[in-house]
């Protein structure tokens, strides 16, 4: 039997088919506007890689957890992000998913969520907010990233996204070199992060979401918080592969 796990996030859609505790294959997908089509593509998917309701279970979570129609459980984000990023880093610590509506702190402990923070009530300090400045400035993640790297300090103080980047067209307007102002964007997420996972302090760190793979923010977030934060490709999908974990037990 293969596990199947789903995490259908505001942004972004991921899935893991594992067998014999192994992943062996990831899938990832805008959600776009509707939920229950990704779900659906999701299906087809690994349908056509021979895995089905006939031999799979199915656990789903994320926002969109109650429109997979074929998921034999749905279960809760933080649960399935314990279980994903115990399984890939096997160590005690707090994990720290920087998603797109919501940004997430789990203690964890023996492979066992201790507490755990959730910020989402804005969207400061989450994907959504570097969505909107890179749109803004009219660059991409890793652009950002790199840009931000040859910068000079700069802060934008503003806690709302919309002011935020109200903030942001002034100092476009004003002739600030693009460079301090995405230093300037950075900052402000890792210093709401930070602020947030305070409240769930850990002796190591680990990044799970999308920005997983940003060499720079891993940077910025150890700095930060006195402490390396560590992660791995995979970290992307540690949502689904909690869910998976689920589905096998």
């Amino acid at each position: 039997m293969y596990q199947v796990g789903i995490d259908i996030g505001s942004s972004a859609a991921k899935a893991v088919a594992m067998k014999d505790g192994e992943v062996i294959k990831t899938i990832l997908l805008n959600t776009g506007f509707s939920s229950r089509k990704t779900a659906d593509e999701i299906y087809r998917t690994f349908e056509a890689e021979g895995i089905n309701s006939d031999n799979a279970r199915y656990v789903a979570t994320g926002y969109g957890r109650i429109s997979v129609p074929y998921a034999n459980d749905a279960v809760t984000e933080i649960t399935c992000h314990g279980k994903g990023a115990n399984y890939l880093f096997k160590e005690n610590g707090t994990v720290i998913d920087i998603g797109g509506q919501d940004t997430k702190g789990i203690s964890l402990k023996n492979g066992r969520v201790m507490k755990f923070i959730m910020n989402d009530k804005c969207s400061a300090g989450t994907g959504k907010f570097l969505e909107v400045m890179t749109n803004r400035l009219g660059l991409t993640q890793d652009e950002l990233s790199k840009l931000a790297r040859q910068g000079n300090p700069i802060t934008i103080s503003s806690m709302c996204t919309v002011f935020a980047e109200s903030e942001v067209i002034s100092l476009i307007g004003k002739g600030t070199p693009r460079e301090d102002i995405a230093y300037g964007v950075i900052e402000s997420v890792v210093t709401k992060v930070v602020q947030l996972i305070s409240q769930v302090p850990g002796e190591k760190y680990f990044l799970t979401g999308g920005l997983c793979e940003d060499p720079y923010i891993l940077e910025r977030l150890s700095k930060a918080l006195n402490s390396p934060v560590t992660s791995v490709p995979l970290a992307r999908y540690a949502g689904a592969i909690g869910a998976a974990i689920l589905a096998e037990e």
